[in-house]
């Protein structure tokens, strides 16, 4: 038989109830009986029974004596471990940056955090003829960028020294830019409205792990004229969404 690469259609009956007990375990967040454990996946406790000593020997499900209880194994923080480090973000997030870009007609970015700044990864640019450019390799500017304001708001730090002006509405006073990054951090997004170039306008969001530390940025910019403060509202909640959707991933 040739072959393809991809998964066979037939499934292994076995290991599907295997995975169903996990979910069960997962979705409880706590220990949990066989009696339990059967009703939620509508397998006959002889079953689960088997089931869990295989997964138990394992170290993906812990038996816990006292109770006769069941809970996740420490082998699963290990195998998440391994497949969070095997994950490319960039592959991940490009169906979501494909979509947001389709849903708002703009350029959307994706970009990863440093200590001063952040660099750009990945992009799809905007269908229309008048577009913002978006560079791979390109720093965002931490106080003149929407995705720099987030980078400040998830840990980021400005280097020492005078912020450098870029437009007339760049924030150069620090205690004016903490009062913006507070506002970011409190509304879990951020804006720039013409701050590093007069006629582009951006917002972004984080893209946070379990341990609410940035892994990503995740942003949306167009030219002022046609990305308006209104078109940049209506553009949060799928840019928000889709970065839950990516951060599930870690």
């Amino acid at each position: 038989m040739a072959r393809t690469g991809r998964p066979a259609a037939r499934q292994v009956g076995s290991v599907q109830r295997a995975v169903d007990v996990l979910d069960a375990l997962a979705e409880a967040r706590t220990e949990l009986g066989t009696n339990e454990i059967s009703r939620r996946t509508g397998v006959n406790v002889s079953s689960i029974s088997r089931l869990l000593s295989t997964l138990t020997t394992a170290g993906l499900v812990q038996h816990i004596p006292a109770t006769g209880r069941y809970r996740l194994g420490i082998r699963i923080l290990q195998l998440a471990g391994a497949a969070r480090e095997g994950l490319d973000i960039r592959s991940l997030a490009r169906p979501f940056l494909e979509e947001l870009t389709t849903i708002t007609a703009e350029t959307t970015t994706l970009s990863l955090p440093d200590v001063h700044d952040l660099l750009t990864v990945d992009f799809v640019p905007s269908p229309q003829s008048v577009r913002s450019v978006a560079q791979v390799g390109r720093n965002s500017v931490a106080h003149a960028t929407a995705a720099g304001k987030v980078l400040l708001a998830w840990g980021g730090t400005l280097p020492e020294g005078d912020l450098t002006r870029y437009t007339d509405r760049t924030i150069i006073d620090r205690t004016a830019l903490n009062r913006e990054i507070d506002r970011v951090r409190r509304r879990g997004w951020a804006q720039a409205v013409g701050e590093r170039e007069d006629d582009l306008n951006a917002i972004a969001v984080p893209i946070l792990d379990g341990t609410d530390s940035l892994v990503a940025v995740l942003g949306v910019q167009g030219p002022a004229g046609r990305f308006t403060p209104r078109a940049m509202r209506t553009a949060i909640e799928p840019l928000t969404e889709r970065a839950a959707a990516l951060a599930s991933a870690f």
